[in-house]
């Protein structure tokens, strides 16, 4: 068994996603964020970012044959850490994906689908700076006027069974929910890390997230 990480921020790297960048903004903020190969050393966390860019079967490989699974069903169920899917790694915690046919983590009750539009101006994939309006008091988003704009870029966007795991929303051709949650469990479709001051506010407020 591996050394287990300092409790803190972990950010797990199983192969995808922009995980020095998401590190950087991190730290840009003041808070240290440790990168994890192996998943044992992310048993103790406090707080786990799970990033990603790519195919749904190929991410859900990487997390079963990496060794992942059993501890993101640690962390997420018994020890109840807060989690935030970043992208793919949001589309990640859902039951699983249009785009593929392995079962997701299931750790949110939500699927994820292809783009219906019928638009013929909209491009897939959703590329670029896109509103995303909260939908209820949550810890990530905060209620009030400002517009709060993230970077998306995606070609599947979550359908979630119950409208109180929504917690933001984002529009393309029409609303898609933007930013979910499951109690300790958070995903976000866009790219804090490619968001500048939104993105920043927004890991703040994750590590500040109560347990």
């Amino acid at each position: 068994m591996g050394k287990a990480a300092t409790p803190g921020i972990t950010i797990a790297d199983f192969g995808f996603g922009n995980i020095k960048s998401i590190q950087r903004l991190f730290e840009h903020i003041g808070l240290e964020a440790d990168i994890v190969v192996d998943p044992q050393r992310a048993r103790d966390c406090d707080r786990l970012v799970l990033p990603g860019v790519g195919a749904f079967d190929s991410g859900m490989a990487a997390i079963v044959d990496g060794g992942w699974l059993d501890v993101l069903n640690h962390l997420a169920l018994e020890r109840r850490v807060p989690i935030l899917g970043i992208c793919l790694g949001m589309q990640l915690l859902c039951r699983g994906s249009e785009e593929g046919s392995r079962a997701g983590l299931s750790l949110i009750e939500a699927d994820v689908v292809a783009f219906q539009l019928k638009d013929a101006k909209l491009k897939v994939p959703h590329m670029g700076w896109a509103a995303v309006t909260p939908t209820r008091d949550n810890p990530l988003l905060p209620l009030g006027d400002e517009e709060q704009r993230f970077y998306h870029t995606h070609k599947y966007h979550a359908v979630c069974d119950s409208n109180e795991s929504v917690l933001g929303i984002a529009h393309y051709g029409y609303d898609f929910p933007s930013v979910i949650r499951n109690g300790n469990v958070f995903g976000v479709q866009f790219h804090p890390e490619k968001s500048h001051r939104y993105g920043m506010a927004l890991l703040r407020r994750f590590s500040e997230v109560l347990r």
